[in-house]
């Protein structure tokens, strides 16, 4: 039974790749007018890791979860919960995902708010695939957690060949409706520094400073600098795996392509 969860888990984490540090929605075989459409109505919110674990580094637009059955894990867990949305009907993980993950995993509940950090186009299989996590600050979390989940939009077959950015949020906002409680969808705001002009560095010494965060398009140097040196190191083709205790990075030409 172990070897079983274990082979399963595995897969579960190769499925589970890109997660962390997409700000644009990506295409995959999908309408570049739709998916530009898209971008333009949801704020993709932008997420790294530090010292103190993972946060949002930038805040996007905040959705407020309309159906219950959706299955919440912690951002560094490298399996995640699939909930898919089909004919009206919200369905939640399988039971062996959900067993896989009953240790760590919660219920995200109707009314909760949430930011969406990637999305996800295919028009090939008539999905669209939004990776969601919590907005604690909106949420008034006493204990930050930002639980992580994917929620999969099955659409008729052609549908998305045809639709319009409008027909496809309806359909979104019957999981994930916009947040009407405040004037602003960024809520949960990102730790900034208010300078004046003059007293700003100029734009060429900022190589130089050491990243506190990891995110998309660092360096190796760069990533070193926050998590020190990886347990494990990968090299499969063009791409090079960093594992940590608690995060894998994955590197395409020396850059950050993904966090895990």
């Amino acid at each position: 039974m172990f070897a079983k969860f274990s082979s399963v888990f595995a897969a579960a984490a190769i499925l589970t790749a890109a997660f962390f540090g997409a700000r644009t929605a990506q295409a995959q075989d999908a309408s570049p007018g739709l998916a530009d459409q898209l971008k333009s109505q949801y704020k993709i919110a932008k997420v790294g890791m530090d010292s103190t674990g993972w946060s949002v580094t930038e805040p996007g637009t905040v959705l407020v979860i309309q159906k219950g059955g959706i299955l919440g894990v912690p951002p560094a867990n490298l399996a995640i919960a699939t909930a898919t949305f089909k004919d009206g009907e919200l369905h939640g993980p399988n039971g062996v995902t959900v067993a896989m993950v009953a240790k760590v995993s919660r219920q995200l509940t109707i009314g909760e708010k949430v930011y969406i950090f990637k999305m996800d186009l295919n028009a090939k299989s008539d999905k669209i695939s939004l990776f969601i996590i919590e907005c604690d600050a909106c949420n008034n979390a006493q204990q930050p957690a930002a639980y992580k989940a994917l929620l999969v939009f099955q659409f008729p077959k052609g549908y998305l060949d045809k639709a319009d950015a409008s027909q496809v949020q309806d359909v979104i906002s019957q999981v994930l409706a916009p947040d009407s409680s405040s004037g602003s969808n960024d809520q949960q705001q990102a730790p900034q520094q208010q300078q004046p002009a003059q007293s700003q560095q100029p734009a060429t010494s900022q190589p130089d400073s050491a990243p506190t965060t990891v995110q998309i398009g660092q360096s190796i140097d760069q990533v070193k600098a926050v998590l020190g040196t990886p347990e494990k190191v990968f090299d499969v083709g063009k791409k090079q795996i960093f594992v940590y205790k608690d995060v894998k990075i994955t590197f395409v030409d020396g850059k950050v392509s993904d966090v895990q």
